[in-house]
């Protein structure tokens, strides 16, 4: 199984960014423990500051992936050339938030991504992340199964 997990603007500086909101570990460091905790899946990560890089990134693997795990951070609530793009792929994309957008700004509580997630996932932290790649796991599980 390969499933990537996909990061947008800002969340390169996870650690340092707002320890109060976003707490205080690296995503590299997190990417570590999920890598351990998930041996049998192919985990890849790529984080990008730039629209463009994202898109580009989810048009390469969202043909070939058995899931997609994305945080578009603020792009969420802003692009929708992202939000088409998850709409246009084949891989199934869960939409991750490390904090709960519903408890924040009110232009954080839409996104252009969700209608076309096959999930979300809000307000959990970090522990997000795990969540949505054990779901990715538990659907191609069954999947299989039906096959």
């Amino acid at each position: 199984m390969k499933i990537h997990i996909v990061n947008g603007p800002n969340l390169n500086l996870l650690g340092k960014r707002e320890p109060h909101i976003y707490g205080s570990q690296t995503f590299e460091d997190y990417f570590k423990v999920l890598v351990a905790e998930f041996p049998s899946v192919q985990l890849h990560y790529f984080q990008s500051n730039s629209e463009g890089g994202l898109l580009d990134y989810m048009h390469k693997i969202g043909f070939e992936s058995d899931g997609i795990v994305l945080n578009a951070g603020a792009y969420t609530h802003s692009s929708v050339a992202l939000g088409d793009a998850v709409a246009a792929i084949t891989s199934p994309v869960l939409e991750v938030h490390i904090s709960n957008v519903h408890k924040r700004e009110a232009f954080r509580h839409h996104s252009y991504i969700s209608a076309h997630a096959a999930g979300i996932l809000v307000g959990l932290g970090l522990n997000g992340y795990k969540l949505a790649i054990q779901h990715l796991v538990d659907m191609n599980k069954e999947d299989v199964k039906m096959a």
